[in-house]
């Protein structure tokens, strides 16, 4: 549905987008993550059309924005960052506006309505923009950007001003909506990004650091480094044992959790997979492994991880 190739835009000497590519299936919710001044910004509006690449192509199932700009629009629904609303309108009438931009051949009454339903505006559909909460004008900046129910939704911050239970709300249309549609979510709230999106994106520096689920971009990021291992066995001998594997930094006894069996805390060399030779061992000794898990990292570490070390992620 969309596919990004080699897009560089420099302003000057600098570069905000330095030579991106990536590409995103119909039906995708994907997050689009990265510090302020990473190039989000201006790669969303490279895909919208409101700016033009220096070089590269951005392709809308099938259409190049920058070579046929007015067909890959008609494709998209942009929520920025700053919703472009007329706060003398009232919202029925910047709707209506949005509809007749648009060219919507949707039955307008009833497309309108249905809107208004999915984003819960239904009781200020009179009132004057300017005279609406931000929350509220937010959700209007929502609601025009589902006008013609374009395929491609890119939405920037879609939550910012939303009270908690509104912003579960959103969250929830979000989900629904990438059932039909293909979603790009900025934000800079980690725990949205991992609870409606399928991908994420990293883009630190004008350049691509990540690409991935969120468990790829754990499991990339962390490896196996930290992991929780109850071993049925002589406590000592254990841990000596454990401290002796190769690639083992750490090994700390977590106490008594069943009769003769203890957890121990196993710290790794990065990019060191310690579970198939930790099996082999115990297995070796008689020592009974019963259960192990990974110390996960928080989506929130991945990404300081990510644009401090920028190692470069993807699947």
């Amino acid at each position: 549905m969309i596919e990004v190739k080699n897009i560089v835009k420099k302003y000057g000497d600098k570069y905000a987008v330095n030579d991106i590519s990536f590409k995103i299936d119909s039906g995708e919710i994907v997050g689009f993550l990265g510090p302020n001044g990473a190039g989000k910004s201006t790669t969303m509006n490279i895909l919208t059309g409101y700016l033009s690449a220096n070089s590269g192509t951005a392709i809308i199932d099938g259409i190049d924005i920058l070579e046929d700009p007015t067909a890959a629009k008609k494709l998209i629904g942009f929520l920025p960052e700053q919703p472009p609303l007329y706060m003398d309108m009232t919202v029925k009438e910047y709707l209506n506006f949005v509809y007749d931009l648009k060219g919507c051949k949707f039955p307008r009454k009833e497309h309108l309505e249905e809107i208004c339903q999915l984003i819960k505006i239904e009781d200020v559909y009179n009132r004057m923009i300017k005279n609406l909460s931000k929350g509220y004008r937010q959700r209007v900046g929502f609601a025009q950007a589902l006008v013609g129910n374009p395929p491609v939704l890119i939405l920037d911050e879609p939550t910012v001003g939303l009270d908690p239970r509104q912003i579960i709300e959103i969250r929830n249309l979000i989900t629904r909506l990438g059932k039909k549609h293909t979603v790009i979510l900025s934000t800079h709230i980690l725990q949205e990004v991992q609870s409606v999106c399928d991908r994420i994106i990293v883009i630190n520096k004008g350049q691509l650091i990540a690409d991935g689920n969120a468990d790829t971009l754990t499991y990339k990021t962390a490896g196996n480094r930290r992991l929780v291992a109850r071993i049925n066995g002589p406590k000592v001998d254990v841990k000596k044992a454990l401290r002796a594997m190769d690639g083992v930094l750490f090994v700390d006894d977590m106490g008594q959790k069943e009769p003769a069996t203890h957890e121990f805390l196993i710290e790794c060399q990065p990019s060191v997979d310690i579970r198939k030779p930790l099996f082999r061992m115990l297995a070796d000794r008689g020592w009974i492994l019963m259960g192990l898990k990974s110390m996960d990292m928080s989506l929130e570490d991945v990404f300081v991880s990510l644009i401090t070390n920028e190692g470069g992620v993807e699947e």
